[in-house]
């Protein structure tokens, strides 16, 4: 089976993995293009989950720095504990001697019968009913050609920095933290203002994985200051289950 676009390749160190940044993992403008930042946490996820044999519970990235296509990302996994039913990790990916994401996360899983969900779906237009959202900086060869989004115009938003949108992978990857990753990468295009922006962190906080062809972004960016945006996202399956929720900060692009 091929690998997900955003899944490192193992190498003889079972804490080592690869991932070569070609230009469909990349986003921006062409002559300043670099690996999406959701790609990034997405692929570290990748590595830590193969490297504990444990599913996410949570990942916090840190963005250090840009790759650059045509460059070779390893990631190197450190366990600094492994319990009974949880493991503490971290994710270190760089390019040559430059670090340029750091990745803390937890791993595990525990035999509970209590499933609950208190977050509630909205009422949404389907995305059969929306019209597609066009990126930015749109070429044929990027990661947007992976990713199709669909922007949810209904006039029921809650304030102006609230934003909904369908997202799905066009390939039919199947649904996994590493994916969820990827698209909660998409926060910063929530709202005009915020578009364009620099992330300096995501943080992926993982309830329930299943399968969904589409997924339900429903982001909040809570405020600006000082060059700086801050926000939250919740991300459903078509039908209402709470897959994961995500946060984030960045730098505003300038004149913003």
């Amino acid at each position: 089976m091929q690998r997900a676009f955003y899944a490192p390749s193992a190498t003889h160190n079972p804490m080592r993995f690869h991932l070569p940044v070609v230009r469909g993992v990349c986003v921006g403008p062409p002559e300043r293009a670099f690996m999406m930042g959701g790609v990034g946490l997405g692929s570290a996820i990748v590595a830590l989950e193969e490297a504990t044999g444990r599913p996410l519970i949570w990942a916090t990235a840190q963005y250090l720095s840009f790759a650059q296509p045509d460059s070779i990302v390893d990631i190197d996994v450190q366990i600094p504990v492994a319990g009974n039913s949880v493991t503490q990790a971290r994710a270190m990916s760089h390019v040559g001697e430059a670090e340029i994401i750091t990745v803390n996360a937890a791993l595990g899983s525990r035999s509970d019968p209590r499933c609950e969900q208190y977050a509630e779906m909205p009422e949404v237009v389907p995305p059969d009913d929306c019209e597609p959202d066009v990126p930015m900086h749109p070429r044929a060869d990027d990661l947007h050609r992976r990713i199709e989004r669909r922007r949810i115009v209904d006039g029921r938003a809650e304030h102006p920095g609230h934003s909904r949108m369908w997202m799905r992978s066009v390939d039919g990857e199947p649904m996994t933290a590493g994916l969820l990753a990827v698209f909660a990468d998409f926060l910063a295009a929530a709202i005009p203002s915020t578009m364009g922006s620099s992330s300096l962190d995501n943080t992926l906080r993982v309830r329930h994985l299943k399968p969904t062809p589409w997924v339900l972004l429903d982001t909040r960016i809570s405020g600006l200051g000082s060059g700086f945006f801050h926000g939250e996202m919740l991300m459903f399956a078509e039908d209402g289950t709470l897959l994961a929720s995500a946060s984030q900060s960045g730098a505003l692009p300038r004149g913003a």
